[in-house]
């Protein structure tokens, strides 16, 4: 309670479950005969991980990651139960709901912050974008 830590524990418990079914099907869509034909033509097992696997799995991988870091963005309820009173740690959404009051709204200043609050995961998608597709068209024979 009242540490970011504990936080962080909390998120992870949440996605890892979900990130480990998605990736998953990215690991058991890759064809067992590509491992076999790297291992027969010499390749260890970290340079069939390293060279052959991950880079087929590397889109379910970047795609995981953008689940996982949007969700934990967007998080509210763990954020506000976890980190109780202890104001300095809060997360960008429960600033938000300070601009809610009994009188009403802050429309101007809640519309700010929330434009505000979208740039983080459009930078964080603009930079694996590019992985993503390269990923999407690499395949596992070239030629």
């Amino acid at each position: 309670m009242d540490s970011l830590a504990g936080l962080f524990l909390a998120y992870t418990a949440f996605a890892l479950p979900i990130s480990i079914w998605m990736l998953r099907n990215f690991v058991a869509a890759v064809p067992k005969e590509v491992e076999e034909t790297a291992v027969i033509d010499g390749a260890g097992p970290v340079r069939v991980l390293r060279r052959i696997l991950f880079p087929l799995i590397a889109p379910g991988l970047v795609a995981t990651s953008v689940f996982s870091f949007i969700y934990a963005w967007n998080e509210f309820t763990f954020a506000l139960t976890f980190l109780g009173t202890d104001q300095a740690k809060y997360t960008l959404p429960i600033y938000v709901t300070y601009f809610f009051n009994k009188g009403g709204a802050d429309w101007g200043a809640i519309m700010a912050a929330s434009a505000l609050y979208t740039i983080p995961p459009i930078v964080f998608f603009l930079l694996v974008q590019r992985r993503m597709a390269r990923g999407l068209v690499a395949g596992a024979v070239k030629g």
